[in-house]
């Protein structure tokens, strides 16, 4: 590794321009990111980790597939939804004809330049951090990948403090937004589509100039809710290698649902995110929805 602007945390994750990635990601495509060739026609989801991800990347795809939903020959979301900073030679990420639709995690610093001309589209997906924590605690024990938090109430702490994968939630979240003005952005709440996901569809079909009729938001609709997509092999990510994770425990569709956090969060930790959520997000003007 390029000493002067990564280093080694365990063997399990490292750092990269300061922030802090899991051993799942390759270097030599972390350090192509800055100079990555956008097109005008790409799309971009960004994310932070466990705020809807998966659930983009199938809406995305039914969004720019012209063929029905049932079609067999269709293809899993994450291969026509790639990751941008995952280097995965089995997934033809970046030689893919026009629209190219993507996927990521990235903080503010390390998304490709191009992107700050606006050129391409993003749709920034955010969620209550609470949630948001955990999910990404879940997540932790089944990837094999990533370090395995020794409880809730240790992870939690390395949660607020950003000592996670992609760093800190508040920080993430606040850049993208201080930045909106050099992208081609819209943000989406994560709770929102989660209470009326016709108008979301319908609102991001509109931002990236797809122009569907009512029969296909209907169609899009029906096959994105949690419990049609857990059941289609072709979004749930069953697929995957069991060597990367543990199919032992509930993986990447968990639950989908909003407040889950009031089932572990005692009164002082849900009192301590609120105080750091007050201060650091200070005059953030975009709804945080915490309980359903």
């Amino acid at each position: 590794m390029d000493e002067q602007s990564s280093e080694l945390i365990d063997s399990k994750s490292f750092t990269y321009k300061g922030c802090i990635f899991s051993v799942a990601h390759v270097l030599e495509r972390l350090e192509q990111m800055e100079n990555y060739d956008v097109r005008d026609s790409d799309v971009y989801v960004v994310t932070y980790p466990k705020s809807g991800t998966v659930w983009m990347q199938h809406i995305m795809k039914e969004i720019f597939t012209d063929v029905d939903l049932d079609d067999s020959e269709n293809k899993a979301s994450y291969l026509q939804v790639p990751w941008l900073e995952l280097k995965i030679d089995s997934i033809n990420t970046d030689d893919r004809p026009s629209p190219r639709l993507f996927v990521t995690h990235l903080n503010y610093d390390l998304i490709p330049r191009a992107l700050k001309k606006k050129k391409g589209k993003v749709i920034y997906i955010y969620r209550n951090p609470k949630d948001v924590a955990v999910s990404y605690y879940h997540f932790r024990i089944f990837a094999k990948y990533m370090k395995t938090p020794k409880n809730f109430e240790t992870f939690l702490q390395e949660f607020l403090d950003g000592q996670v994968d992609y760093n800190g939630w508040f920080d993430h979240v606040k850049n993208w937004y201080d930045h909106r003005d050099e992208f081609n952005i819209m943000f989406q709440s994560y709770e929102e589509m989660s209470k009326d996901l016709r108008t979301a569809v319908q609102n991001m079909s509109k931002f990236l100039g797809k122009s569907l009729d009512d029969n296909r938001i209907d169609q899009i609709v029906k096959s994105s809710t949690f419990k049609n997509m857990k059941a289609n092999p072709k979004s749930n990510y069953e697929d995957i290698t069991s060597e990367s994770f543990d199919k032992t425990v509930p993986g990447f569709m968990r639950k989908g649902i909003i407040g889950d956090w009031k089932n572990y969060f005692t009164v002082a930790q849900s009192e301590l995110v609120d105080k750091i959520f007050q201060e650091k997000m200070k005059g953030f003007p975009l709804k945080i929805i915490w309980e359903q």
